[in-house]
């Protein structure tokens, strides 16, 4: 997967953590993708495919360890922080942070290798 689905992974995997994914959370999905510039150069009519290829994944065998590899693989070292801190909005949408994702939030921060003062 290019950088903008391994980005897109990494909020829906956080959001699916507690496998409650919220109104708020796909919000804040969506608002994430429409106006971070990472985005810039990314067809958001893409963004429902690339949630719904990560949500298959999910459910497979391994899901989660295999989805997290998938997103390690894919990102440049350059955003691997900005992965981070897009998993810590989609985490934070509803108003509180569930222990699934904090959990998560700790797995992904090893798996991208974010040093502990950065997240």
């Amino acid at each position: 997967i290019d950088h903008h689905a391994a980005l897109i992974y990494t909020m829906v995997l956080v959001s699916a953590a507690d496998r409650d994914m919220t109104d708020a959370e796909m919000r804040t999905i969506g608002e994430i993708v429409q106006y971070l510039p990472v985005f810039d150069d990314f067809e958001f009519d893409n963004l429902p495919k690339i949630a719904a290829d990560c949500a298959e994944m999910l459910d497979s065998d391994d899901g989660l360890e295999q989805t997290i590899e998938v997103i390690v693989g894919s990102l440049p070292d350059q955003l691997r922080e900005t992965a981070y801190a897009v998993a810590c909005d989609v985490a934070a949408a509803d108003g509180s942070v569930k222990q699934e994702e904090m959990r998560l939030l700790e797995m992904l921060r090893y798996g991208l290798n974010v040093d502990r003062l950065t997240a």
